[in-house]
């Protein structure tokens, strides 16, 4: 076929110029019929498809060859055959032809096969307030000077595009708590609905279609923020795709090049502050006009309004063992002495663990991620240093106890004497009944008044505390007396004068 110059020269020959389709012949060498074609048709180029390419000797061996290919499109990515091997596969067969032309026809399978896969999707709209989505993601960071693989907690609203992030240690239901009620709280509220894939802290049994089994806890938290749950389908990303495309955009802006940071708390407040600088500097992707932290704060009225903290723990048994500890997440934790002999209920949250027995708090620390760490409460072995005294020079809760002033100037001046330790474990006995300002604040006085002693800063404390309200007793009617003695010392006196 002619190209597309020598078209059009000889359309500019015939309709500008007026030349006969001889002259043009004759001038640009091409046939009459191409001419007339040309002027016939007014088309500006022609291109020529084969509707039947021959393959002599390919064409026997498609069956085979298709069958072939869709088998290793099905294998993991890993054990797919290259090319080179089909053929070679295909030629043990019999096959005689060419690499070059089963490469060419792979090719298009491939390509009719695109074709046929290919998915369509339609733009979503959310109204103010209408909906949010939630994601995790794995991003690795250097957290005091130790490369280690965070999890980061993503949240966004539909309507204004308003992202959240915090990281955590884990993925754990406790995580997912905090994170909405930090989240929440940052946007002043929370949407009506949120869209979150088939985690399992979220989900226990997926059913046909958007039947979902929720866990029991994670419906508690929806129902105080006033949020309807909705999973999308199994391995369906693109039914919470505003978060999916949040995942890649913290990934490539927060966390590029590799963080460096001392702890979670300086990590997260970067992140918050990069999360608002980011939605004040771009715009929203759907209305150019206004920035996304625009677009958020004409959102805010619409939210649900944020009703405060959901009370987001992880509870579960444990028992107690005789040293005061309970095992939790490959860590230990000390608890109460009295609650030895008797299960106790951990409730774990995102930033500390608490201890529970029959409703009273037993123990409560700051949460341990490490493994094999154990954490002490120092004042939970106090009753037991009543009977074992001698445990207060070695005990391990008691290493490094750095207690007030006035208590550690005496645990010094007591280490000398012979029964320093009893008289020590007898003033840290009384913090359990008076205190620990009351008993601080006897030392400071005996320290003052130069004395040391046991015996001394347990008698300041006596003659502190406010004495006793005096007990009234009621008389019964049959016990009052008619007629009650009057006093009258002038008998005395009268007595006096007659002896």
């Amino acid at each position: 076929m002619k190209g597309v110059d020598t078209i059009a020269r000889i359309r500019r020959e015939f309709s500008v110029r007026g030349k006969t389709i001889k002259e043009i012949v004759r001038e640009l060498h091409v046939s009459r019929n191409t001419v007339r074609k040309v002027l016939r048709s007014g088309a500006t180029s022609f291109e020529y498809e084969r509707t039947v390419q021959p393959q002599p000797k390919i064409g026997p061996w498609r069956p085979d060859l298709d069958r072939l290919l869709m088998i290793n499109k099905g294998k993991p990515a890993r054990e797919r055959l290259t090319l080179i091997r089909i053929f070679e596969e295909l030629r043990g067969r019999g096959y005689e032809g060419s690499y070059d032309a089963v490469r060419r026809y792979a090719r298009g399978w491939r390509r009719e096969q695109s074709a046929v896969t290919a998915d369509a999707y339609v733009p979503l709209s959310f109204a103010p307030g209408e909906a949010y989505q939630f994601d995790w993601s794995h991003e690795i960071v250097v957290v005091n000077g130790a490369t280690t693989k965070v999890k980061v907690a993503h949240l966004r609203l539909c309507h204004s595009r308003m992202l959240f992030v915090r990281a955590y240690p884990r993925e754990s239901q406790e995580m997912v708590f905090d994170a909405h009620d930090r989240g929440f709280a940052f946007f002043k509220g929370a949407c009506t609905r949120g869209i979150y894939d088939n985690m399992k802290t979220a989900v226990e049994t997926i059913f046909v279609g958007k039947e979902r089994a929720y866990n029991r806890r994670f419906l508690q938290m929806c129902s105080h923020y006033l949020v309807d749950p909705v999973a999308c389908t199994p391995a369906s990303g693109w039914e919470k795709g505003q978060v999916e495309n949040q995942v890649g955009l913290v990934r490539e802006r927060f966390f590029a090049p590799r963080l460096r940071v001392k702890n979670y708390d300086e990590l997260n407040a970067w992140l918050m502050d990069q999360a608002i600088s980011y939605a004040k500097a771009h715009r929203h992707p759907e209305r150019r006009d206004v920035t996304i932290w625009e677009a958020f704060e004409a959102e805010r009225p619409s939210l649900v309004p944020y009703v405060g903290r959901f009370d987001g723990f992880h509870a579960l048994p444990a028992a107690v063992s005789k040293t005061c500890l309970v095992r939790f997440d490959n860590n230990r934790y000390s608890v109460a002495a009295s609650a030895i002999g008797r299960p106790v209920e951990i409730r774990a949250y995102a930033d500390r663990i608490e201890l529970r027995q029959d409703g009273r708090i037993v123990g409560e620390h700051a949460r341990s991620y490490g493994r094999d760490q154990t954490t002490f409460d120092p004042w939970h072995y106090v009753p037991v240093l009543a009977r074992k005294p001698g445990a207060l020079r070695n005990g391990a809760p008691f290493k490094d106890w750095i207690l007030p002033a006035a208590l550690d100037r005496v645990r010094r001046k007591l280490a000398a004497a012979q029964d320093g330790d009893r008289q020590m474990v007898d003033i840290l006995t009384t913090v359990l009944s008076d205190g620990l300002p009351a008993v601080e604040a006897a030392c400071a006085e005996a320290l003052k008044q130069g004395v040391h002693s046991a015996d001394v800063i347990l008698n300041i404390l006596a003659r502190r505390r406010e004495p006793a309200a005096a007990i009234t007793i009621m008389t019964p009617d049959a016990l009052r007396l008619r007629h009650e003695p009057a006093a009258d010392c002038a008998r005395y006196d009268s007595l006096r004068r007659a002896v």
